[in-house]
Formats: C-alpha cells, sequence, structure tokens
C-alpha cells in the first residue's frame, strides 16, 4: 500500500515538476513577445511624437502621441506583472487595476476629443446630440470606473502597509 502512496507522490511531484516548467516556459514567451510588442509600440510612438513636433501638430495628433503612449504604457504594465509572476509565482490584481486605469483614462481621453468637436460644429443637428449626450453617459460611467479602481488600489496598498507592519 505505500508502494502505491509512494508511486503517486513521485507521479504528482513529476507532473508538477513538468508543469511549473511549461508554465514558465509560456510566461517567459509571453513575456519576450510583450517585450517586442513594446518595443514596437515605442518606435510608433516616437515617430509619432517627431511628425507631431516637425509640423507642430494639431490636437487629433497631440491625442495620438499620448494614446500610443498610454498603450505603451500598459504593455509595460502587464510585462511588469509576467515578471513578478514569474518571479513570485503568485498572480496580483494590482498591476491589472493600473492597465484598467490607465484604458480608462485613454478612453476619456478620445471621448474628450470627439465631443469637443461635437460642441464645436456649426450646425447642431439631433444626432450630434444623441451623441453627444451618450459621449457625456460615457463619461459618467468612465468616471466611477476610474475612481472605483483608483480606490481598491488604495485599498491595497493600505493592506499591504499593515501586512508589512503586523510583520507578515
Amino acid at each position: 500500500m505505500s508502494s502505491v502512496t509512494e508511486g503517486q507522490g513521485r507521479l504528482t511531484r513529476a507532473a508538477s515538476f513538468i508543469f511549473l516548467h511549461t508554465e514558465h516556459a509560456i510566461y517567459a514567451a509571453l513575456g519576450a513577445l510583450l517585450a517586442l510588442t513594446a518595443l514596437v509600440a515605442l518606435i510608433e510612438a516616437a515617430g509619432l511624437t517627431w511628425e507631431a513636433f516637425r509640423t507642430l501638430g494639431g490636437t487629433d495628433q497631440i491625442l495620438e502621441v499620448v494614446d500610443r503612449l498610454l498603450f505603451l504604457l500598459m504593455l509595460i504594465e502587464i510585462l511588469h506583472t509576467v515578471r513578478v509572476s514569474m518571479r513570485s509565482g503568485r498572480l496580483t490584481c494590482e498591476p491589472f487595476l493600473i492597465v484598467g486605469l490607465i484604458a480608462s483614462i485613454r478612453r476619456v481621453l478620445v471621448i474628450t476629443l470627439q465631443s469637443s468637436e461635437i460642441t464645436h460644429a456649426k450646425v447642431w443637428s439631433p444626432e450630434k446630440q444623441a451623441l453627444f449626450q451618450a459621449s457625456m453617459i460615457e463619461l459618467a460611467v468612465l468616471a466611477g470606473l476610474i475612481l472605483t479602481m483608483v480606490f481598491a488600489i488604495f485599498v491595497l496598498h493600505r493592506a499591504r502597509e499593515r501586512r508589512r507592519q503586523a510583520g507578515g
């Protein structure tokens, strides 16, 4: 009976070893792809920034540059999450909250620009009014979402500080 238990223990350890190394290999491949994507995004953002600087770009170009830079920041946060997950073996939720926060801020910037263009139009049609109202509702929802994520990040930081003070 002990040989059956010992055989199961050895099989469990072998499976655990294989799964752990497979997980690490996948994390490493994912990290490499994310790093490559971030590098491409950085080069594109640099090109957009140079073009906007060279032509003294307008609001649309500047918004596109900021959008690309925020996208790059999101990629870096996800890459950081992968690195931390590989090192600690645990997945933390804070980086995902930060990525969600950045994505929400990106969307707020886009909606603000679109709404600005609508309100500066010479002709105010019912379609434009409906689009403007929908944009304001989306901004309100995003504002609530941003506040919720900021509060969640704050709570996570406070909990971490309390664990450190308690010696954990």
